[in-house]
């Protein structure tokens, strides 16, 4: 297996990565190829689509490993998400791989969301097509920060270089106009093994590091852990009839410690916080993603849905909300009815005042509003809600800056919100 030089052998943590693109351009053959090549697949899982592939008069198919649906498996698509997980000396990896057809987008979406770097790829036959700029825009939209672009099947065209090189230049071409700017490129062959684990030998000219290489330097430094103090209240707990009260949740960004000031929202009452609790017993200190108990220093009506924040550096308290909104939903946005609005662990009742403009993916150019925003579409939106939310912008901060939109009568999800 192509590796690091040892004297990088340094754990790099966890890297959570999407696979997108269009249809049939490769994406769970390269899963499969990740984890066959770094020899994540158990004998008894290898012995299962050896025997599969032999069914159907094929060489080993890779695609068998991710493609889990019944439907997936006949139709030999991807519809569902799906999650796999491998680890190299270095580095630990979350794979998530999504649809790429366009009815599923919104599966794209929800896997986008937690991702921290996104592998694009393209067929190198056909190059940059309509659903590649989609998703690279989605990406990019999500904030995700690294977008590497893996030209696949270089295998179908000879593996030429010039072929790899016009890709690369539509790509750049594109990502100059959407405001894309963290690229790498790197050309692949996910069925023989070329450049993503192993180099192989039918790509000598292009000096770059393979996929894998790529992956397991890939730097995910954490900007939320300096970011201010966020911490929405998921439980209000009473343990064992002891009179202080806790306050239960995740810290979604900063660090607490006993002894800090924080306030609480939206009634903008400042205390101390007491003591942090978590299941394996008190603490003087907590970080980013910590799941703890609060106690504070004052009593004061903590209920789910509030958030506890950093005195010194609160979010803004608003009821009028402007947002990138990605409609999920088969039926379209109705401008005249409510909706439920889910801000971290707060729900509220909102209404599309206005659509701004719609981004078109195929031109990456903003274009007037429409009367109503349909399944996939992008628009710009200002939302008025019936309570306040504590929000922060999304580029600041992923998970105060976002929201879905629910059908109150269905529950379904409809939308995700980028909050501008």
């Amino acid at each position: 297996m192509a590796a690091i030089e040892a004297s990088e052998l340094v754990d790099r943590g966890v890297l959570r990565f999407l696979t997108a693109g269009s249809v049939d351009d490769g994406k769970s053959t390269l899963i499969g190829r990740l984890l066959y090549d770094t020899k994540a697949i158990l004998a008894d899982q290898l012995a299962a689509i050896e025997r599969t592939s032999q069914r159907r008069g094929q060489t080993l198919d890779l695609s068998l490993l991710t493609d889990g649906l019944v439907a997936e498996r006949e139709q030999g698509i991807t519809i569902d998400v799906a999650y796999r997980y491998f680890a190299t000396a270095v580095r630990k990896f979350i794979i998530a791989d999504a649809p790429g057809h366009t009815q599923y987008t919104r599966n794209m979406v929800t896997a986008a969301s937690t991702a921290q770097l996104a592998i694009l790829l393209v067929d190198a036959r056909h190059g940059v097509v309509t659903q590649t700029r989609r998703h690279a825009v989605l990406a990019h939209l999500v904030g995700i920060p690294h977008l590497v672009v893996a030209v696949n099947k270089m295998d179908l065209v000879d593996y030429r270089p010039d072929a790899f090189a016009s890709i690369v230049d539509e790509f750049l071409d594109f990502a100059a106009r959407s405001g894309i700017s963290d690229v790498r490129f790197v050309p692949i062959s996910a069925l023989e093994g070329d450049m993503v684990v192993e180099r192989g030998g039918n790509l000598p000219w292009y000096e770059g590091p393979t996929l894998l290489q790529i992956l397991e330097t890939a730097d995910v430094s954490n900007a939320l852990v300096d970011a201010p103090f966020r911490f929405p209240v998921q439980y209000v707990a009473r343990p064992n009839g002891i009179n202080r009260r806790g306050y239960m949740g995740r810290i979604e960004s900063g660090s607490i410690a006993v002894g800090d000031e924080v306030c609480l929202l939206p009634t903008g009452l400042c205390t101390r916080v007491s003591a942090i609790r978590t299941f394996h017993g008190d603490h003087a200190s907590a970080g980013l993603h910590s799941a703890i108990t609060l106690e504070l220093g004052d009593e004061i009506d903590v209920s789910r849905g509030d958030m506890l924040v950093s005195a010194a550096k609160p979010p803004a308290i608003s009821r009028m909300l402007e947002a990138s909104l990605c409609w999920l939903d088969a039926a379209p946005l109705d401008t005249n009815r409510k909706y439920v609005l889910r801000h971290t662990t707060r729900e509220v009742r909102a209404r599309v005042d206005r659509i701004d403009h719609l981004w078109n993916v195929a031109s990456q150019q903003c274009e007037p509003a429409p009367p109503t925003l349909r399944m996939n579409d992008i628009g710009r939106v200002a939302l008025s809600l019936a309570q306040p939310v504590f929000a922060d912008r999304y580029a600041d901060n992923q998970v105060t800056g976002s929201f879905i939109v629910i059908d109150e009568v269905t529950n379904n999800t409809v939308a995700a919100g980028l909050i501008e």
